[in-house]
């Protein structure tokens, strides 16, 4: 059955966007605070078959991990959806990033400063296949607070990749991030539209 125009109307569009970074930066907890349903969430408890696999330094109290992917929604408006997808940090599930990232419009890379090393790996993964995204520093209790432009120095972001602050437990925070990655998409296409 043919639709033409009508079904426009009827269907939201559906924009996806990955949540990426190092093991335990806070994935599962952003897309929690950000999301309108109660969010679909792979975690699972750590257990002694990943002693030697899963490094735990710098969140040693971390007793739980994404195994697949997490999912969660915001709806914009009547007529956008925001997809949320959430990527496992550990290296041994990093397969499913290809297939997670099918699709994307951009993604944010979620850092912690006290293990940025951890995060390498995303922006080249974004690097490498043409994703915009933005990296979003996840201001963990008791982590000394980097300037954005330290954080862009030390993982030689390129100056037009947004660099900002947030706390992924807030909602209002998480949300903000969202806000500045749909700008930073927004204006990479204007920029790239002939004059």
């Amino acid at each position: 059955m043919a639709c033409g125009n009508a079904c426009d109307d009827e269907f939201p569009a559906a924009v996806k966007v990955l949540v990426a970074g190092g093991f335990g930066v806070g994935k599962t907890t952003f897309i929690g605070a950000v999301s309108e349903i109660t969010p679909l969430s792979t975690e699972e408890l750590i257990t002694a078959a990943s002693v030697g696999t899963d490094s735990l330094a710098g969140v040693a109290g971390k007793s739980t991990t994404t195994v697949a992917f997490d999912f969660g929604r915001i709806t914009v408006d009547a007529r956008h959806v925001l997809y949320l997808f959430g990527t496992p940090g550990q290296e041994r599930f990093w397969f499913l990033w290809n297939e997670l990232s099918n699709g994307a419009l951009g993604a944010v890379v979620l850092v912690d400063t006290r293990r940025l090393t951890a995060s390498f790996e995303a922006v080249d993964f974004f690097e490498r296949r043409g994703i915009p995204f933005l990296v979003a520093i996840n201001e963990f209790e008791g982590a000394f607070r980097y300037d954005p432009e330290e954080v862009r120095s030390a993982l030689r972001l390129g100056p037009d990749v947004p660099v900002v602050p947030c706390d992924a437990r807030v909602a209002r925070s998480a949300t903000s991030v969202l806000v500045a990655l749909v700008r930073h998409l927004l204006a990479r296409a204007l920029s790239s539209r002939p004059v």
